[in-house]
């Protein structure tokens, strides 16, 4: 029998979009699929246990927030056992994308095989309350092995943290992607020096990109998340053309479950410009991660 959840369901009644109509092939470039944990186990050293949260349910919240693509993040409750991704990628064909768990158990066959299935990318924590800092041997040894794929780094990070790893992050020889805007704490405003930071590495290297995502994890007046749009203006102004967004479903370890069709609609606040929004949306994903 599986252990019970530790965190809470997404929302099953989250409404469509009311501010604007996504574009066709607009993508979800942040989310996961949890289980089913009697055939995909979740780890043994997760530090939270999710309820399951597999792709036909995500299929069905897609339909209603009318996008199309999506981008599988692989999440560390599942560790480096990356089938659940997998099977979503398979059964998605062609619809979706991966972002993969990997160590070095994993050879170079399986990593051309994950790359048949649509993984693009690696992911890497460094959030504190996941564990920290990953071993960096490891780190540079596997930017070296997915390098001649063509894939990319995804880092998870909390903000304040940025400028100690400045010279790690500008010495990678291959793009990579900063979750959830660092991170940045709302309340701190846009003139705290650790989303100074964010902006800097965006400014001066052509290989970082960053995920506008994440409100209801960075706000400190909760829905309908006003108090990040500045930041993620700012980003966007900064480098419109390295700029993801996602929804990050079905929202692990949030401190208030937030409805899907508020983040869709946030974007609206985000990137007012419609050609904003479908760079965003379609351009910016479908180079990335090589979708068509």
């Amino acid at each position: 029998m599986s252990d019970p959840p530790t965190i809470a369901a997404p929302r099953r009644d989250s409404h469509a979009p009311t501010r604007f109509n996504p574009p066709p092939d607009a993508c979800d470039a942040h989310c996961h699929i949890f289980g089913p944990a009697d055939r995909f186990p979740f780890a043994p050293e997760r530090t939270y246990t999710p309820p399951d949260s597999g792709l036909d349910e995500f299929r069905l919240l897609q339909e209603r927030l009318q996008l199309s693509r999506a981008v599988f993040v692989q999440a560390s409750c599942h560790g480096t056992d990356n089938r659940a991704m997998l099977d979503a990628l398979q059964r998605g064909e062609g619809r979706y994308a991966g972002v993969a768990m990997v160590d070095e158990s994993h050879t170079d066959s399986d990593l051309d095989e994950m790359h048949r299935r649509g993984v693009r990318g690696i992911r890497f924590n460094f959030v504190r309350h996941l564990g920290g800092q990953p071993d960096m041997s490891r780190f540079h040894s596997m930017v070296g092995r997915v390098s001649p794929l063509g894939w990319h780094l995804e880092l998870h990070f909390d903000a304040v943290d940025l400028p100690d790893y400045s010279d790690v992050l500008h010495a990678l020889p291959i793009p990579f992607i900063i979750d959830h805007m660092a991170r940045v704490k709302a309340s701190d405003g846009v003139d705290q020096p650790a989303f100074g930071a964010l902006l800097d590495l965006m400014r001066s290297n052509e290989r970082a990109w960053v995920k506008i995502s994440g409100a209801e994890r960075i706000t400190a007046t909760g829905p309908p998340y006003e108090d990040v749009v500045p930041f993620a203006r700012a980003l966007i102004d900064v480098a419109p053309e390295r700029v993801l967004w996602g929804t990050d479903w079905p929202h692990p370890n949030v401190g208030e479950m937030p409805d899907d069709g508020d983040l869709v609609d946030l974007l609206a606040s985000f990137a007012p410009d419609e050609s904003d929004r479908n760079r965003i949306l379609v351009a910016n994903p479908t180079s990335l991660y090589e979708f068509g």
